[in-house]
């Protein structure tokens, strides 16, 4: 998608919040919340697992504000998020729509304790990920440092990508901790400079799949710090369902997710175009996204259009109802060319949930929870063959279906429940937070590296990649013209924001002898 950073280019236009924005305050609140939680958008109907997390937080008694890096766009919410007490707050999501407020918050951003150290973290990054968007988070973290309560002690972001990044340079100016849960796009897509940088930061890194942790354990530079949660089911809002009436038409199938690469509804297509002539089948899919209008040509294309509903986006009391209707759910996972890809999909947990047959594939955490031929049926990623094969082969087979559906809700209970991760979360973020009230060491890891050290614990800017001269005391001049610039957002006729900061942290990059190279895209 073209870039909105760019002049004359409009974003898509956001949903107004259910709730008004907060105007920017001139002064941070006296009193507060302790804890501020951080995501990419609020609310979202594809993120059900950060909703759930933070209603269950609420429950356990934790009090935040969420900081939201972009303001809603679905027209529907789910009914878990009324439970939500929490107000949102939604940061400039372009820098210039809000310049005023942006260069309000550079000006009170200058006076707190740790600016000097953000901006230098922030141009080290800069340097290797010389982007647009690097200068729209540094412009983000502005804001949210600035119109922070006094209160808040303790960041909590979700994804180890943009929104860990807001959450660092904001804790780093503030000089307060942060901790991330990383989920699945954002490990797998961001350079691994990165990724070790923030883990010997943050406070704390959760994670929801087994591999995702082994990948993160071993870039950190303490493996405890890394903690596998899986997000669970709140099962209380998942009961199960009534007994399936029998059925003697088309086999029905279901599948929920977004229509990105990611997500193989391509793979799924052809597979049920190479079906047997004689297997009668109708597909409902659950999502939006940006190959919905490819999907639907490939489908017309292959002849199979004729079968296929496309809802859109639904809540989770209409997707639960539509569960309850379906033969056999299918979700064919595979790793897109980016290397974007699932971690565990909570919708397998949901269709778990109401004793619906899995077919999947063999990616990411799927594994972790559907053991093939016995909780659902497993194929390789990208393999249109197998799974035709295979969707062949369960609709021969209501019996084992049902077996493997039943062994799924048994599982599901068993291991996979939504109270074992939070007890974990809570334990973290309450140890985050007595330390802060303590008064020990913000920002400071089980190991005692201080923000903005590199894997080593070592002194400031130390394994960064910034060479001695871009940290020094006399680069502070061009540095500090790159921040306003970034904080501006285009001129009249002018340049992007981060392209404009981007330009400035390459010339500081030169002055110290060496050119900025292109760095991984996050």
């Amino acid at each position: 998608m073209s870039s909105p950073d760019r002049p004359g280019v409009q974003p898509p236009q956001p949903i107004a919040p259910s709730a008004p924005d907060p105007a920017p305050q001139a002064r941070p609140e006296s009193g507060g919340p302790a804890l501020a939680v951080v995501v990419k958008g609020y609310p979202r109907l594809s993120e059900t697992f950060v909703a759930q997390e933070l209603a269950a937080l609420e429950e356990r008694g934790f009090a935040f504000d969420i900081w939201s890096l972009r303001h809603p766009y679905d027209p529907k919410t789910h009914p878990l998020h009324a439970r939500i007490r929490a107000r949102p707050r939604y940061l400039p999501e372009y820098l210039y729509q809000e310049p005023l407020r942006v260069l309000r918050a550079l000006r009170r951003a200058r006076r707190l304790p740790g600016f000097g150290r953000a901006l230098r973290v922030w141009l080290a990054d800069l340097r290797r990920d010389p982007t647009p968007n690097r200068g729209r988070r540094f412009g983000q973290a502005l804001a949210l440092a600035a119109e922070l309560p006094e209160s808040v002690r303790f960041l909590y972001a979700h994804f180890l990508h943009t929104p860990a990044s807001v959450a660092r340079y904001a804790a780093l100016m503030r000089g307060i901790g942060w901790g991330v849960s990383a989920h699945a796009k954002d490990i797998w897509t961001i350079p691994e400079w990165e990724k070790r940088e923030k883990l010997a930061e943050a406070r704390f890194c959760v994670t929801c799949t087994g591999s995702g942790a082994a990948h993160l354990r071993a870039l950190a530079p303490d493996p405890a710090r890394v903690g596998l949660l899986y997000h669970g089911l709140d099962l209380s809002r998942f009961p199960p369902p009534p007994a399936r009436a029998p059925h003697d038409g088309p086999l029905r199938l279901l599948s929920v997710g977004r229509l990105v690469a990611k997500k193989g509804y391509d793979d799924l297509l052809a597979a049920l175009a190479r079906l047997p002539a004689g297997l009668e089948w109708r597909l409902t899919h659950v999502g939006g996204g940006p190959l919905a209008d490819k999907l639907a040509a490939q489908a017309r294309a292959l002849g199979i259009a004729g079968r296929i509903a496309w809802l859109g986006k639904r809540d989770q009391t209409e997707v639960v109802a539509l569960m309850r209707e379906a033969d056999l759910f299918v979700l064919p996972s595979k790793i897109a060319a980016d290397g974007d890809r699932d971690g565990l999909p909570n919708v397998l947990m949901e269709a778990a949930s109401q004793e619906l047959p899995i077919l999947s594939t063999r990616v990411s955490a799927i594994p972790e929870f559907i053991e093939d031929g016995v909780h659902g049926a497993l194929v390789p990623p990208a393999d249109p063959d197998a799974l035709a094969a295979a969707l062949a082969r369960l609709a021969a087979d209501p019996e084992e279906r049902a077996r493997m559906a039943r062994a799924a809700r048994v599982r599901l209970e068993a291991e996979f429940g939504m109270q074992a991760g939070i007890d974990a979360l809570a334990a973290r973020l309450e140890a985050a937070l007595a330390e802060a009230e303590a008064g020990a060491a913000p920002g400071a890891g089980p190991t005692g590296a201080a923000p903005g050290a590199g894997p080593t614990g070592a002194a400031e800017g130390a394994g960064t990649g910034a060479a001695p001269d871009a940290l020094a005391p006399e680069g502070a001049a061009p540095a500090d013209r790159a921040a306003d610039r970034a904080a501006e957002g285009p001129r009249p006729g002018g340049r992007a924001a981060g392209r404009a900061a981007g330009a400035g942290g390459q010339a500081a990059a030169r002055r110290a002898g060496r050119a900025a190279p292109p760095g991984g895209r996050a």
